[in-house]
């Protein structure tokens, strides 16, 4: 994941967080639907701004699982 879907994500998070707060949401339908809703309004705007959509970012060359394997080995090396 790059900066800007990471950016992205957290920011859709941090708005969810509030909104779920703000309107007091109790209900695990209600808070789906809360989710749903911020996550479309970031995709709107990232839309409507003209930026890359998550979907059409590029994706690394390394998985998560090669990195942490990588890291592991090296710090093998180093212990």
């Amino acid at each position: 994941m790059g900066s800007d879907e990471l950016i992205a994500n957290l920011f859709r998070i941090s708005q969810t967080e509030q909104k779920l707060k703000r309107d007091n949401v109790k209900k695990e339908s209600e808070a789906n639907k809360t989710h749903y809703e911020v996550g479309k309004a970031v995709r709107d705007t990232i839309k409507k701004l003209g930026g890359t959509m998550p979907e059409e970012l590029p994706t690394p060359k390394k998985s998560l699982k090669e990195l942490e394997k990588e890291k592991n080995d090296l710090k093998k090396l180093f212990d």
